[in-house]
């Protein structure tokens, strides 16, 4: 899932007006998560948190509009660091700066996904680490570093002794759970294994009672095009950006 095509732009916004679509944690899903099901991993207190570094990059605040917010990101990440930042629309205080965002897009799933367990698929832990690291270095799917795996369930199909494919869970804001480290070592690319993999993890979300999303570059049309082909769909478009605190207090 690593095909792009940076001439074809990200489909529009939808309409908004359905509860699901409008479901307001979808719109910071990284604080849902932290303050929910990843609060036993998170740093921080109850304006901004984060997860630990060896766990994933993302971090988030309870609301840009709070005044205390600014010296809460300091206190977590401290001076001349980088946070996730807000849209563009929120000024920033004397000292902060604002990095280059990212495009991306949120997707939802609808009642056209339909997953199902694959026979094939092997439930990965701490000892497929090295493995899962190696591959994702390779296939580029998004960040994964060494404790990743502890933020859900990840599984893989393997293929002539070696890592084939994997997916796995990643943000878990309340009742969704984000699809992500959607992986195929090129040498087995072509065989469906991702779609298999996605698939899984959808079905065991499904299980749980939570509805699947997931986060995209919007320049990866190839991989948009086959979430929307399984039964995703465009919820946003998203400016991943980010801010760096002040060089000195």
């Amino acid at each position: 899932m690593a095909s792009t095509d940076a001439d074809r732009p990200a489909p529009d916004n939808p309409v908004p007006g359905d509860p699901v679509l409008d479901d307001p944690v979808l719109d910071n899903p990284a604080w849902s998560a932290l303050v929910g099901a990843h609060a036993h991993l998170a740093e921080g207190g109850d304006l901004a948190r984060r997860y630990p570094a060896d766990v994933s990059p993302f971090a988030a605040v309870r609301s840009w509009a709070d005044p205390g917010v600014w010296d809460a990101v300091i206190d977590l990440v401290g001076h001349g660091a980088e946070f996730p930042g807000p849209t563009e629309s929120v000024a920033l205080p004397p000292g902060w700066e604002r990095g280059e965002p990212f495009e991306g897009v949120q997707l939802i799933e609808t009642e056209r996904l339909h997953g199902r367990p694959d026979d094939e698929a092997v439930v990965l832990g701490a000892a497929d680490v090295p493995e899962m690291l190696d591959l994702v270095a390779r296939a580029q799917p998004g960040p994964f570093l060494p404790r990743t795996y502890e933020l859900g369930r990840y599984v893989g199909i393997r293929r002539d002794g070696h890592l084939a494919a994997m997916a796995g869970e990643r943000l878990q804001p309340a009742g969704w759970t984000e699809i992500s480290a959607v992986a195929t070592d090129e040498r087995y690319r072509g065989q469906g294994l991702a779609t298999r993999l996605v698939l899984d993890v959808v079905h065991h979300v499904h299980r749980r009672g939570a509805r699947a999303m997931l986060h995209a570059s919007a320049g990866n049309t190839g991989a948009i095009r086959l979430y929307e082909s399984l039964g995703f769909t465009l919820r946003r478009r998203v400016a991943f950006g980010s801010v760096r605190t002040p060089v000195s207090g």
